[in-house]
């Protein structure tokens, strides 16, 4: 066992350093600080002078503060820190939004480092919500040669407000002098790190921390990247043995049962795509191992269809299947699209079936009415119920299955683990597994965190699925197109079709709905000369377009996730019904709503939403054989950063290359954690978009080892890794099944 990394970090750097680590970083251990690794690294010989820095690239420089300036800004909540910064050759202005720490520690006098990109506002060059690092102690060493120490790196560690870079390394420089780092194993069999030419892990944590030229880090870096890709790949390849190993219960396909005479009915023929996946679920679901596999499906793919048959052959033999969908809506829209779909074949259906060649759908959410949630639990225990469909209340712990066959997840983004487990233990032998989801997933993503699930793609249309237009509406530029929508709308309507009009906010009072994937704002965002921004709300476009005359006499209806369960059933029923002409609404239509007659989607304030969001919603237009077209309206400049997700989408419809660049514009966000959306990522050094050929050479060592070595017993150094580097919540997240 690695003792040193399990030490506490008083033993080895003093009590006083490691309160003060504890408090700003979390870390106690000294494998916790050892893996505390820089971000980035400068060298003094890159700095760029201030009279030199270019337009639009980025830039690093020392620099002295000169001035500093925090007031409320006008356009948006917040406050703007305005700093002027010098290095002697020239001056800069430097602006931060809600820049606390800033303010806190950008003062007169003080020398820092800033890393950023440079901008031009009111025509003069600026740096908005640079990087920066104090560098009031000077970090140069006496008595060293000024030729090496031109050429030595800079490592910038993640710092806090209290605590910066500049400490952190002072205090990681004397626990190397302290901590042995020869006693340490190695979690890398011998046979990789020969063949990768891999430094030592003693050396490699010395040389990351303190490189003396760039190519120390790099090698270092490198040695440890590909540590961490093998952990991770290796935690999913144990993950999938265990369940490679679980004893399921076969459900193998009943010729002349339900499947076959919903095959035979079937008003349409299987795509190629749709009949290949139905084969491979076919053959897993007639193993005695559990099925644990991840369906992705561009928006219309016809992923349902493909589920229902893999329920189907379930039901034909004799087990139960649930399909857990995230809001009342999309469950609503699941149980009445599968019972129209079945037709006769639906037993008490709209088509009144019947018989033993029927099977019962269940629906069972929060919000029905106490009688019929107890008959729809009563025929789940029962096992009157074959499909049951429902939200969040099929997790209660007083709902009960006959004889749990196979679960559907929908959307799997939207549910973490436990809910997904609460499921699976309702079954009296581990069910199987189908999860799908219409947010195509990069195959470095799928790689890296559905690692230890089978992934199948639909990726052609069905026939009768039109193509949709998208284009973006740009009113700064075009204000007069304002008014062009509502009369767009009106000619759609006058045809024969409806309308989706959505919006960032439900009401005035709300905040808005601030996509996790919105760029960066820039120096014209933050100065705010301009009247405020106000985003568009379901409220108040309601109360315009009762009164906008290209409008009138037209049947418009709210619809928002605040509204009564009933209230909004009613809503979505009647639009359903093509008896609500347009319908005003929050990102609450996002999936699984199924209007074929639908063919305008209009988004308001389509910036504010992130490139998944806008794919999604434009998949709810175009579905019943009509043509379908989106229109993507926006107040921001044409040069604005955040239309460059627009014109991303109106360029193309095609969504594993949106997910592409919706992950280069948002980085990873938290890879390993339930969010998946922006923020700080959980991997230390992997970037999926940039490391593939290292997560798949590692997915074929960790695949290797675990397959010679289930429990991992010859690896005990690579196990411990493991479960050091997982911590509980995050192998949670890992385990899918």
């Amino acid at each position: 066992m690695n003792a040193e990394l399990e030490l506490g970090l008083e033993r080895r750097i003093g009590k006083r350093s490691a309160a003060v680590i504890e408090k700003h970083l979390g870390i106690t251990t000294v494998g916790g600080l050892l893996n505390y690794f820089p971000r980035r690294y400068l060298s003094r010989g890159e700095l760029t002078p201030i009279s030199e820095v270019p337009l639009d690239e980025e830039v690093t420089l020392i620099a002295r503060v000169v001035s500093s300036s925090t007031r409320a800004m006008r356009a948006r909540r917040g406050t703007l820190t305005d700093v002027v910064i010098t290095d002697d050759a020239g001056t800069l202005k430097v602006s931060f939004f809600n820049g606390f720490r800033a303010k806190a520690e950008l003062l007169p006098g003080r020398r820092a480092l800033f890393s950023g990109k440079v901008t031009r506002y009111a025509g003069s060059l600026s740096l908005t919500n640079p990087d920066f690092q104090l560098l009031d102690e000077d970090p140069d060493t006496p008595g060293m040669d000024p030729e090496k120490l031109a050429a030595m790196p800079i490592p910038i560690y993640p710092a806090t407000a209290k605590l910066t870079s500049w400490s952190i390394q002072k205090v990681i420089s004397t626990l190397l002098d302290t901590v042995d780092l020869e006693l340490l194993d190695d979690p890398l069999p011998a046979e990789v790190s020969s063949r990768e030419k891999f430094l030592p892990a003693a050396r490699a944590y010395r040389l990351i921390h303190m490189p003396e030229v760039p190519r120390d880090w790099q090698r270092a870096r490198d040695r440890f990247r590909y540590q961490e890709a093998l952990v991770l790949q290796s935690a999913l390849a144990r993950r999938r043995a265990q369940l490679a190993a679980e004893e399921a219960t076969a459900r193998r396909p009943v010729a002349g049962g339900i499947l076959t005479a919903f095959d035979r009915q079937l008003p349409f023929t299987l795509t190629a795509g749709q009949s290949a996946v139905g084969k491979t679920l076919a053959e897993e679901l007639s193993q005695d191992s559990p099925m644990n596999r991840l369906l992705q499906g561009e928006v219309g793919s016809g992923k349902t269809i493909v589920a229902l048959r893999a329920m189907l052959q379930v039901v034909d033999a004799g087990g139960q299947a649930a399909l857990l969908a995230p809001t009342e809506v999309l469950a609503a829209q699941h149980f009445e699209s599968i019972r129209r779909t079945l037709g006769p074949l639906s037993r008490d259906g709209l088509l009144g079936g019947s018989g033993p060649d029927a099977v019962q759908v269940t629906l069972l959410t929060g919000s029905m009415p106490t009688a019929a949630r107890r008959q729809a639990m009563l025929d789940a225990a029962s096992g009157t119920a074959g499909i049951v469909i429902g939200t969040h209340a099929l997790l209660s712990d007083n709902v009960s299955f006959y004889d749990l066959g196979l679960i559907v997840v929908d959307e799997q983004h939207r549910f973490g683990v436990e809910q997904r487990d609460a499921l699976r233990a309702k079954a009296s032998k581990p069910p199987h597994l189908l999860v799908m989801t219409a947010t195509p997933i990069p195959r470095t993503v799928a790689m890296t965190v559905f690692g230890d699930l089978e992934t199948s793609v639909l990726d052609e249309l069905p026939a009768g699925r039109a193509p949709i237009s998208t284009h973006v509406v740009g009113l700064a530029e075009n204000p007069g197109w304002a008014g062009r929508i509502w009369s767009r709308s009106r000619e759609e309507i006058d045809a024969g079709h409806q309308v989706y009009v959505v919006c960032p906010k439900i009401g005035e009072d709300d905040d808005g709905d601030f996509s996790p994937g919105e760029a960066e704002p820039s120096a014209a965002d933050l100065e705010g000369d301009g009247p405020a921004r106000q985003l568009a709300s379901v409220t108040a476009v309601v109360e315009h377009l009762q009164d906008e005359p290209a409008l009138a006499g037209v049947s418009l209806a709210p619809l928002h996730g605040r509204q009564d369960p009933v209230l909004k059933s009613a809503t979505m029923a009647s639009f359903t019904a093509n008896e609500t002409k347009l319908l005003v609404s929050t990102t609450v239509i996002e999936v699984g709503v199924d209007v074929h007659n639908a063919t305008l989607m209009v988004i308001l304030d389509a910036d504010r939403f992130g490139i998944s969001q806008l794919h999604q919603l434009r998949g709810r237009v175009g579905r019943g054989g009509l043509p379908g077209t989106c229109l993507l309206v926006t107040t921001l400049e044409p040069g604005h950063p955040s239309r460059r997700r627009l014109d991303a989408v109106a360029a193309t419809t095609d969504g594993f290359e949106l997910s592409q660049e919706d992950l280069k514009l948002r980085r990873e966000g938290d890879i390993l954690g339930a969010s998946q959306s922006g923020g700080r990522s959980t991997l230390k050094l992997l970037r999926v978009l940039e490391h593939e050929s290292i997560i798949a050479k590692a997915r074929q060592d960790a695949q290797r080892i675990v397959a010679a070595d289930p429990g991992l017993t010859e690896h005990a150094t690579l196990a411990e890794a493991i479960e050091e580097y997982l911590n509980p919540e995050k192998e949670a997240f890992l385990e899918r099944g």
